[in-house]
């Protein structure tokens, strides 16, 4: 019986994987043109028109050498530390979301890459099912194929969604700190990347204390790498207390 049913999810699996090849979207194009709306886009914009309320995106695009190298960091620390290691999946942070999904007995299946995500906001709804799940990783690996680790962050950090109707680091750095992203310092950006597992319900500017605690966070594995060098005062006050 057991046999039975994993032969059909093997079947399931193949049968779907087969049909999204035949209709894969071309990625090649990504390599040089840049997206113009993305599929998360016209989901928000759908839901929105169905309550009758305006939506406009907002997003300006740049290229990765006029951002920050600290929201660069900062975001891959918060989202994906093994992002120029593998080759579009985490294996280890899977094998955990379904270990807690079997022990909440719902299906999320978290542990989402940057690529990963990058494939699901532009051609997938976020809606989550097995099919979803499926067609994301038909996408990741053939994007890992396709395009540059380069490329991959490039087109994340300009279309990830960072507020309602705010995509990209530059329409978030001038609406929340009203400047570019290249000018972002690492608290900015700690809590930038700190709000990015649901950027519709926490604010970077703000204090909620998930977004203090996690940026915090995020801002100390920056200075124990090296990617920001703390100032003397702030030396001493950390040497009083416990280390991270």
């Amino acid at each position: 019986m057991k046999n039975a049913k994993f032969a059909l999810i093997f079947i399931l699996i193949a049968l779907v994987s087969l049909l999204y090849l035949l209709w894969m979207p071309d990625l090649s194009k990504l390599r040089k043109e840049n997206p113009k709306k993305t599929a998360l886009m016209e989901y928000r914009e759908k839901a929105l028109k169905e309550k009758r309320r305006p939506y406009r995106v907002n997003q300006i695009w740049v290229p990765l050498s006029r951002i920050s190298p600290y929201l660069i960091k900062a975001v891959l620390i918060a989202e994906d530390d093994k992002f120029w290691k593998h080759e579009g999946f985490d294996y280890e942070a899977i094998q955990k979301a379904i270990e807690e999904d079997i022990k909440a007995k719902k299906f999320k299946l978290g542990g989402s890459t940057i690529t990963q995500q990058l494939a699901r906001n532009l051609y997938l709804s976020p809606e989550k099912s097995l099919i979803r799940k499926i067609s994301e990783a038909v996408i990741t690996w053939r994007m890992e194929q396709v395009l540059s680790k380069k490329r991959i962050l490039e087109l994340y950090l300009n279309m990830v969604e960072w507020g309602d109707g705010i995509f990209g680091v530059e329409a978030a750095s001038r609406h929340y700190y009203g400047k570019p992203s290249s000018e972002l310092n690492p608290e900015e950006a700690a809590r930038l990347a700190a709000v990015l597992p649901n950027p519709r319900k926490y604010n970077p500017i703000g204090d909620q204390r998930y977004v203090i605690h996690r940026s915090n966070i995020i801002y100390r594995i920056m200075i124990q790498r090296g990617i920001v060098i703390p100032e003397y005062k702030e030396v001493t006050e950390n040497a009083k207390s416990p280390p991270y």
